[in-house]
């Protein structure tokens, strides 16, 4: 049987989860000693025009909501990094399915979307501006084309990946195109994709960061230019960015929670023959907690749409006012995600 090395330096050894957890906490303590010993004192190693402290840092944080509007310049990015993602995945899917299907459209688009890649984003900023002016919709096309052009190519080769025996075992059984697609390709696809997704997350911010310096829609790519460009305040700089950091660690652990709900079969463990690994007592508590959570916030979430178009709870209209113009985005992928839910609920019950 299979079981945790007991061996932390083991080569590929295998921990548990609470190990794990109190590894990566121990890490996270040791860069922050790490962080103050080069900062502390009257003549630090690093001075602060170069490092703030974490004290400095922290006091910042309180400093951008009080002067800077920080909450609404969070979600004002968080709605444009979504929007950008679904127009970007969506086109990528439906283009990258029809170059790695049909030989007609990979002889007459293959080079192109290869060529792609190699486009220097930031050159092409200028276009984007004349094609869309400096709103949202402008910076909401030009964070999907940075990641179309990576993403595309990448589906391609998901779809080059599948096995033969696959497309052999459902033609035997007489399975007409769209049958193939539906029952082989997209399952394929779409559970190799959301890693890749995972990936382009993080390079997604730098394209955030690019857009939203263009015109004055707010956001934290404006912030950053605002406060640390122009004011020199690196303390600002250094809380924004760590913001960047906690929301790319949320943006990639709802991935993850995603990639596990949709393809559990990636994740299933046989240690032994005839068993399977049960989850610990603090996996399945940990567990228990994002769910209620998840569950907590979109009810408080629901609640503030309706508001917006019935003024329920106030007049103003909070999720406009703090996504700006990606909030009917936002609104819809949360009316969508209520919906499957709720759809997933009642087909349980009729069983």
């Amino acid at each position: 049987m299979i079981g945790y090395e007991k061996g932390l330096l083991k080569l590929r050894g295998l921990i548990s989860s609470r190990t794990n957890l109190l590894l990566e906490i121990g890490g996270f303590a040791l860069l922050l000693v790490i962080w103050y010993l080069l900062t502390a004192g009257e003549d630090p190693i690093l001075r602060k025009a170069i490092l703030p402290g974490p004290r400095d840092t922290f006091a910042a944080f309180f400093e951008l909501i009080r002067e800077n509007e920080l909450i609404r310049n969070v979600l004002h990015s968080i709605g444009l990094n979504l929007a950008g993602y679904i127009e970007a995945i969506l086109l990528a899917i439906i283009f990258g399915f029809l170059i790695g299907l049909f030989p007609l459209f990979r002889g007459l688009f293959q080079r192109q979307v290869d060529a792609l890649r190699f486009v220097p984003l930031t050159a092409v900023t200028g276009i984007f501006i004349v094609w869309f002016g400096l709103g949202v919709g402008m910076k909401v096309h030009f964070l999907a084309f940075g990641i179309f052009i990576y993403l595309l190519p990448v589906v391609v080769q998901r779809l080059d990946e599948v096995s033969d025996v696959y497309l052999k075992t459902v033609y035997t059984l007489g399975a007409t195109n769209w049958q193939t697609i539906k029952s082989v390709f997209i399952p394929h696809v779409m559970s190799k994709l959301i890693g890749d997704i995972r990936v382009l997350t993080a390079i997604s911010w730098t394209y955030i960061i690019i857009a939203e310096m263009l015109g004055n829609e707010g956001g934290i790519g404006a912030l950053i230019w605002r406060v640390g460009v122009r004011q020199g305040r690196m303390d600002k700089l250094f809380a924004l960015l760590v913001i960047i950091i906690i929301i790319g660690a949320f943006q990639d652990k709802i991935f993850n929670m995603l990639d596990r709900y949709f393809f559990p079969h990636k994740y299933q463990t046989q240690p032994d023959y005839g068993t399977t690994k049960k989850a610990s007592t603090f996996q399945v508590f940990l567990a228990y907690i994002w769910q209620t959570l998840f569950y907590v916030l979109l009810a408080i979430y629901l609640l503030l749409i309706l508001n917006e178009y019935t003024g329920l709870i106030t007049n103003e209209k909070i999720l406009g006012h703090y996504f700006g113009g990606t909030a009917p985005v936002v609104n819809l992928v949360v009316i969508a995600t209520a919906a499957y839910i709720g759809y997933e609920f009642i087909k349980k019950r009729k069983k």
